[in-house]
């Protein structure tokens, strides 16, 4: 049975997730064996290479090995089949993430998958696997790219089987690549969210985690560890409250539901037990004294009920995961993680420091390898590839800017000695040619009691 499930908002294969992977790996034993199941993506042409890099991260940011067990496509009755689900029963890490969450569904319901994910001691769902948790899916692709209507699809419902608590999973909850149109709450937006929200059964609360966001579920402790760069946040019929990385919530079923730590008596409740305020939809509500995250809706909560906030690098959920930054970088995108190389490397170049310029390059061009793996689509790769290639190019023009003193030095020493002998032979004539000449040239000339000295000018 299941003892540690962890739910992922994005970013499940890239730098800010390593350091927690880790830890959740730490959980098993040596020889233990791990499974990537690849149907979330199986119907993309480049399937096989989304599971290369996969496994690739694993490998060699992880430090662990990865089997990829596929299921494109429900197998019909015989050998791979067989050599599927044989893989999954022996797998004690099973992990699923980017693609479309209707199209795994279809693949996985009415099959032996989900009894057999409920099994694996550690189940690691990012992204569209783990839109498939709760009792009810959003059909992103549908909604979002085709223009359906919104309408809920049934979805596992593993969360409440593993858990005892009626939810709904939404990753990418902070995603905000629409700019100046709302893409949160994985692309569905406020109001498409709000009209799905009334389906919802009375009993039912929503879980937001945010993009390179963790929610690790301990299912022995019972608690529930977030980890990442960014939030939970628990939701009920537009009312909010958001977790800090760092919190543990327990998962308890007080009042049979997350709910309890949401609403208790008709109100919020901070830390402490007294009341506090809530955020709506389009609120900015704040709870247990702490100031609203930008964006609608956003309330920050030290804690809840019986959640407690403990310092990021001191959480653990039983099995050692803590909630503490990833390894590397503390970019939590490809984008900013680009963005702060350019401006390091903006401030070398006004130096004229070319060494630093260098290391700049260097360590963009080390990002965009140790973000390769990124299964999140979006413009950041071009964006970083932009940055890199007008760097390469100021650095060039840097070179050619660069000190000609060494080269000039020759020169101007043979004309300033030139001069004086013509001073010395009294050709004053001759001498201010020189000096003339060597102006022209932005070089001044500084007579001196220990001789001439001289200078660019420009």
């Amino acid at each position: 049975m299941t003892k540690l499930l962890v739910i992922m908002g994005s970013g499940e294969t890239t730098p800010t997730m390593i350091k927690p992977h880790r830890q959740f790996f730490a959980a098993l034993r040596d020889g233990d064996r791990a499974a990537l199941l690849d149907t979330p993506y199986g119907f993309q042409l480049n399937a096989d290479e989304i599971s290369a890099r996969a496994v690739g991260y694993f490998a060699h940011s992880v430090g662990r090995a990865v089997d990829v067990v596929s299921w494109r496509t429900t197998p019909a009755p015989g050998l791979d089949r067989e050599r599927a689900l044989a893989a999954l029963r022996g797998a004690n890490w099973i992990f699923a993430g980017p693609g479309s969450p209707t199209y795994a569904l279809r693949q996985w319901r009415d099959t032996e998958l989900p009894s057999l994910l409920v099994q694996a001691e550690v189940l690691v769902f990012a992204s569209a696997a783990a839109l498939t948790l709760g009792s009810h899916t959003i059909p992103v692709y549908e909604i979002y790219k085709a223009g359906a209507d919104p309408a809920w699809e049934a979805g596992l419902n593993l969360f409440e089987q593993l858990t005892g608590i009626p939810a709904v999973v939404i990753p990418h909850y902070d995603n905000a690549e629409g700019g100046h149109h709302d893409t949160r709450f994985c692309y569905l937006g406020e109001p498409r969210l709000a009209r799905l929200e009334r389906e919802l059964p009375d009993d039912t609360v929503i879980i937001g985690i945010d993009e390179h966001t963790a929610l690790v579920c301990d299912l022995e402790a019972r608690t529930a560890t977030v980890l990442g760069n960014g939030h939970l946040t628990l939701r009920h019929r537009t009312r909010t409250r958001t977790y800090p990385t760092g919190t543990v919530l327990p998962l308890e079923e007080r009042k049979g539901t997350f709910l309890s730590l949401l609403v208790e008596e008709g109100h919020l409740l901070n830390a402490d037990g007294t009341d506090g305020q809530v955020g709506g939809a389009d609120g900015d509500g704040v709870a247990g004294g702490g100031r609203a995250r930008g964006g609608p809706g956003r309330g920050i909560a030290a804690g809840g009920g019986a959640a407690k906030s403990v310092p990021a690098a001191e959480v653990a959920a039983g099995s050692g995961a803590a909630g503490s930054r990833a390894a590397g970088s503390g970019a939590a995108t490809l984008r900013d993680a680009a963005d702060e190389a350019e401006a390091r490397f903006s401030t070398a170049l006004a130096e004229r420091d070319v060494d630093g310029c260098v290391a700049a390059v260097l360590e963009l061009e080390q990002a965009i390898t140790d973000w390769s793996a990124d299964t999140l689509t979006s413009d950041s790769g071009e964006h970083a590839h932009g940055l890199l290639r007008g760097m390469i190019v100021r650095l060039g023009a840097l070179a050619g800017a660069a000190d000609p003193t060494p080269l000039l030095t020759p020169l101007v020493d043979a004309l300033i000695g030139l001069r004086e002998k013509a001073r010395e032979q009294r050709d004053w004539a001759a001498a201010d040619r020189v000096r003339d000449a060597l102006t022209a040239a932005s070089i001044e000339l500084r007579d001196t009691p220990d001789g001439p000295v001289w200078l660019r000018t420009s």
